[in-house]
């Protein structure tokens, strides 16, 4: 698959928590969401954790759990907000979970190009 930059921002990094605790991201800077993020989609240990959880592990869709070693993610403070770059060649599908276990419905899609 080849690489995208998906552009997003979470309104209050602070509040921003995902539904599950344990999976949640803690912490309230950029530097901080950027590495958790990072590290989320470099490696399947998220994923893994969360997929412990269910009810009958052995039926997730194993292509949630695909990681991409490359995968670099920014996020800089501006004004209220929080600006955040991921450059990945995971599909959408993947990014959407990952942020959906680190920070629930916290985040909003701006754009995305062709890396």
């Amino acid at each position: 698959m080849s690489r995208q930059r998906y552009f997003l921002s979470i309104e209050n990094l602070a509040q921003a928590r995902g539904q599950i605790d344990e999976l949640s991201y803690r912490g309230n800077s950029p530097d901080s969401f950027a590495a958790q993020l990072q590290a989320a989609l470099r490696e399947p240990s998220l994923w893994e954790r969360w997929r412990a959880l269910q009810p009958d592990p052995d039926a997730v869709d194993p292509a949630l759990g695909a990681s991409d070693a490359a995968a670099t993610v920014s996020a800089a403070q501006k004004d209220l907000h929080t600006d955040i770059v991921v450059t990945t060649s995971l599909p959408h599908a993947v990014l959407k979970h990952r942020l959906g276990l680190l920070v629930g419905s916290h985040w909003r899609l701006h754009d995305v190009a062709a890396a």
